[in-house]
C-alpha cells in the first residue's frame, strides 16, 4: 500500500521525534533539568520559611529563587545551567508527549496533553531564568497579574479566568493525590533499602506541599476572575504569603516551606532515578 505524502511526512516526523526523544545527550540534560528544578524548589521553600518568620524580602517563587542564584558567587554559571537544563527537560517532556504508545485515543491524548503541559511549564521557567540571566531580575507575580488582566479584557474574560483558576486548582489537587497515593513512584526506578524509603518519604511530603501551594494559586486566580481584579492573581509568591495571613498561618507556611524543600531534595533523587 502506497503512503500519501501526508502520511509519509507524519511518519518521518514521528521517527524524528522518537530519535530525539531517545537521545542519550538529551536524557542527560533532562536529568540536569530535574536537579536544577530541585534547587529552585529548595530555594522557594527556604524563602517561604523566611516569609513566615519575617526575615525574607524576596519573592517566594521562581523569579525570587532565580534572583538569589544570580546574586550568589558563581551564580551566573548556575543560572545558565538552569536555563539549559530546564529547556532540555521541557523539550524532552514535549517529545515524550508525542511518543505516547497507541491504544484508547482519549487516554492517549489525555496523557499527551499532560506531558506537553509539563514541557511548556518547564520551558516557561527556563524563559524566566533566561530573563534573569540577561537582565538581572524578573517578576513572576507581575507577569501573572498582567496575563490575568489580558484575559479579563477578552469577551467572557472573567469566566475564562475562573475556569483557568479551576484548572490550576485541579492540578494542585492532583499533586496532593499523587503524593498521598505515592503514584509518583511510577516515574522512578525506586532504589532499595534506606535510600528508597528516603526517596518515597521526600516525594510524599514534597508533592503534597507543592499541591497545596499550586492549589492556593488556583484559588487566587478564581478570585481575580470573580472580582474582575487582576491584582488578586499574584502567582506563587502571593499564594504563599496569603497562607501566612490565615489562623496559624506561620505554622502552615513553615510546613509548606519545609515540604517544598523536601520536594527539591526529591527532585535531586529523581534526577538520578527517573525512568527516562
Amino acid at each position: 500500500m502506497t503512503r500519501s505524502p501526508a502520511q509519509s511526512g507524519a511518519q518521518s516526523a514521528g521517527d524524528a521525534a522518537r530519535k530525539a526523544g531517545n537521545s542519550r545527550h538529551l536524557e542527560t540534560l533532562a536529568r540536569v533539568g530535574y536537579a536544577v528544578n530541585g534547587l529552585l524548589h529548595g530555594l522557594i521553600g527556604a524563602i517561604a520559611i523566611g516569609v513566615a518568620v519575617g526575615s525574607a524580602g524576596g519573592s517566594a517563587d521562581q523569579s525570587g529563587a532565580l534572583v538569589q542564584v544570580a546574586q550568589s558567587p558563581g551564580g551566573i554559571f548556575v543560572l545558565w545551567l538552569i536555563v539549559v537544563g530546564l529547556a532540555a527537560l521541557g523539550v524532552w517532556q514535549i517529545l515524550q508527549g508525542f511518543l505516547v504508545p497507541g491504544g484508547d485515543p482519549k487516554k492517549v491524548w489525555a496523557h499527551r496533553l499532560k506531558e506537553i503541559g509539563k514541557g511548556v511549564a518547564y520551558l516557561a521557567v527556563a524563559a524566566t531564568a533566561l530573563t534573569v540571566a540577561l537582565q538581572g531580575s524578573a517578576n513572576s507575580s507581575q507577569s501573572t497579574a498582567s496575563a490575568s488582566a489580558t484575559i479579563l479584557a477578552l469577551p467572557g474574560g472573567p469566566i475564562l479566568l475562573m475556569l483557568i483558576g479551576l484548572g490550576v486548582l485541579a492540578i494542585g489537587a492532583y499533586f496532593v493525590y499523587k503524593g498521598a497515593t505515592k503514584k509518583f513512584t511510577e516515574d522512578l526506578a525506586v532504589p532499595s533499602g534506606t535510600m528508597g524509603k528516603a526517596t518515597v518519604g521526600l516525594g510524599v511530603a514534597g508533592y503534597v506541599a507543592k499541591g497545596i501551594a499550586v492549589g492556593v494559586v488556583g484559588v487566587l486566580v478564581i478570585v481575580a476572575g470573580f472580582t474582575v481584579d487582576p491584582s488578586q492573581s499574584t502567582g506563587l509568591d502571593g499564594a504563599l504569603r496569603s497562607l501566612a495571613a490565615l489562623p496559624f498561618g506561620m505554622v502552615i507556611l513553615v510546613l509548606v516551606g519545609v515540604g517544598l524543600i523536601a520536594y527539591g531534595v526529591y527532585c535531586l533523587f529523581r534526577a538520578r532515578f527517573a525512568r527516562l
